[in-house]
């Protein structure tokens, strides 16, 4: 009997200790104030999918990884699903990463660790969008915007690309879509006739703790809750969605004033959520009806912009960061670019840049610069310190200085940050698409050329060794990107489609820094030609091999994609890889 017991109290050590790991100190912390915590609960997640969908088509990346993701879910949910509809207790499923938000008591919770394969549990809690500072409204002008001036915008309207054909997306405090200047852009109006349906989502259906409401009533909120119909609780979405595409005779605002824009209100009255911001990511990989139903990963945008952070302070931290990086490259698997903003906090400090999502690999991240191209004050700078990894942050940097756009109203407002810099790179992205319609769903080559053409910007801080007169650097990146230089290297590539292909292989490791092993799907004895060119389609490489595992060194070409050329004797094979 003492030894049953002594057992007894070792296996509820190990489970309390199982449990503790598993569950953030935070949730403890906050149970004991409250009888229920929101929750963000991770399962497994699936593998990054970026490798599995390149080469394919962007419609072809979307619908893989939709339904990959959406089985993915439904297999390793449907359990818990059960545990929460027997014990009726509300939910909510995600499957762009895989797990749920849920309010749970303290009890609710242990049986759910004790009895699932439960990753981690975090709080949901309310994030504040970062601040900009605001100037006096102002007048109409029909003059090009400096912002729109300094990338060489109208030069590119010039030779016919405006964003025609493009969808662009933002999610953020909401949109005021009956504004003049980008309600004509809204992709639900059909020439006067509008339909929300795939073309807009509020994920806001109550009001966020952070406002210290008295009561839970959507009467507080301008919008309301679950609005049928795009709205903007704040100005700050609406203002970021003018300088992508807004425009009219007498405003000259947006980067991309022919392109369509969707979007998601993450935001209630500028606080949101880690939930919040999931959602809506989750609707852009497959916009659905008004309903939550009928998604359709084809009306994916090819851009989204994100001018937004979520610090440790208000809710994410490393404990949770995985789940935010796995939505971004399930994004960025399907063919979507992820435009995020650097942040406000200053480019003094090297590792400034310390944020979701701004911190991760994937996302393209923007810091701002002024119309001398200097650098702005505000604008966070690299590396990523806070994961250890030193990575290079930001990728390029955009006008982010006395950007003049729309606000609530029918009103303009001039503002600064790096929430303001984002919208030029996430509309130039538009109008490169529609350059070279080959790049749609190819987001690894567009930042390649984004970077590449960028107008390089040097300074005086030196951060963990690299002094800020390199480039690419901490404080610019690769530089202030420059649309004309984008275009012209974009229409220079030449296409490496071939319908008369007939000789396939895998490449691996791809990305690689520099040794690119070649394996032939079906064996062939062929003598085989390999030729290797950059962007430019300048041959860097060539060298003859007898057919089987052929291994390639790159290590003396820069970083980039590449194209590649197989003949084997009259069989050709075509593809891409790409150095780091």
């Amino acid at each position: 009997m003492k030894n049953a017991l002594i057992l007894l109290i070792c296996l509820l050590s190990i489970s309390t200790q199982a449990q503790q790991n598993i569950i953030h100190p935070q949730v403890f912390e906050i149970f004991e104030t409250q009888s229920k915590v929101d929750c963000i609960i991770e399962l497994n997640q699936p593998q990054n999918l970026i490798d599995q969908t390149r080469g394919l088509s962007k419609s072809e990346k979307a619908n893989f990884v939709f339904n990959y993701l959406k089985g993915f879910a439904q297999n390793s949910q449907k359990d818990i699903i059960d545990f929460f509809e027997n014990k009726d207790i509300d939910y909510q499923s995600f499957f762009i990463f895989n797990g749920f938000r849920s309010t749970l008591t303290q009890e609710d919770l242990l049986d759910l660790v004790d009895q699932f394969e439960v990753a981690a549990v975090t709080y949901n809690q309310p994030i504040k969008v970062s601040a900009v500072r605001e100037e006096l409204n102002e007048e109409e002008r029909a003059e090009l915007e400096w912002g729109l001036a300094k990338i060489n915008t109208e030069s590119v309207w010039d030779m016919g690309f405006k964003g025609e054909g493009i969808t662009v997306a933002g999610q953020d405090t909401g949109y005021d879509y009956e504004n003049p200047l980008i309600f004509p852009k809204y992709k639900g109006n059909d020439n006067g006739n509008v339909t929300h349906d795939f073309n807009w989502h509020d994920a806001i259906r109550e009001l966020n703790p952070l406002h210290q409401d008295s009561t839970n009533e959507e009467s507080h909120n301008p919008c309301g809750f679950n609005s049928p119909f795009p709205c903007d609780d704040h100005s700050h979405g609406s203002h970021t969605m003018g300088t992508m595409v807004g425009q009219d005779t007498a405003n000259i605002i947006g980067v991309a004033p022919d392109a369509k824009w969707i979007a998601c209100r993450n935001m209630e009255r500028g606080y949101g959520t880690p939930a919040t911001y999931t959602e809506c990511y989750e609707w852009f990989l497959a916009p659905t009806d008004l309903n939550n139903e009928n998604a359709d990963p084809s009306l994916a945008p090819h851009v989204i912009n994100n001018s937004w952070g979520c610090p440790e302070m208000e809710g994410c931290n490393i404990d949770n960061w995985d789940v935010m990086e796995n939505v971004i490259n399930n994004l960025v698997a399907a063919g979507t670019v992820v435009v995020v903003s650097a942040g406000n906090n200053g480019s003094q400090n090297c590792g400034s840049i310390m944020n979701p999502s701004s911190i991760f690999e994937n996302a393209f991240t923007v810091g701002a610069s002024r119309e001398n191209d200097t650098i702005a004050g505000f604008s966070s700078i690299g590396p990523v310190t806070v994961d250890g990894s030193l990575r290079m942050k930001p990728d390029v940097v955009a006008p982010g200085v006395g950007i003049r756009s729309i606000t609530l109203n029918n009103e303009f407002g001039t503002w600064n940050g790096t929430s303001m810099a984002g919208p030029h790179v996430a509309g130039a992205i538009a109008l490169l698409i529609q350059a070279k319609p080959e790049l749609s769903g190819d987001v690894e080559m567009i930042q390649e050329i984004l970077k590449a053409t960028a107008v390089k910007g040097y300074g005086e801080i030196e951060c963990e060794g690299m002094d800020a007169s390199s480039s690419p650097n901490f404080v610019y990146g690769h530089g202030r990107i420059d649309l004309l230089a984008a275009v012209n290297m974009a229409l220079g590539i030449s296409s490496i489609k071939d319908e008369k292909q007939n000789l396939f292989v895998n490449v691996f490791p791809n990305p690689s820094n520099g040794y690119f092993e070649f394996e032939f799907i079906e064996s062939t004895n062929k003598k085989v030609d390999i030729s290797i060119f950059n962007h430019l389609g300048k041959l860097v490489h060539s060298q003859k091999n007898t057919a089987g595992k052929i291994v390639i060194n790159l290590s003396h070409v820069p970083e980039g994609i590449y194209y590649f050329t197989l003949d084997a004797e009259g069989q050709i094979g075509k593809g891409k890889i790409l150095k780091i």
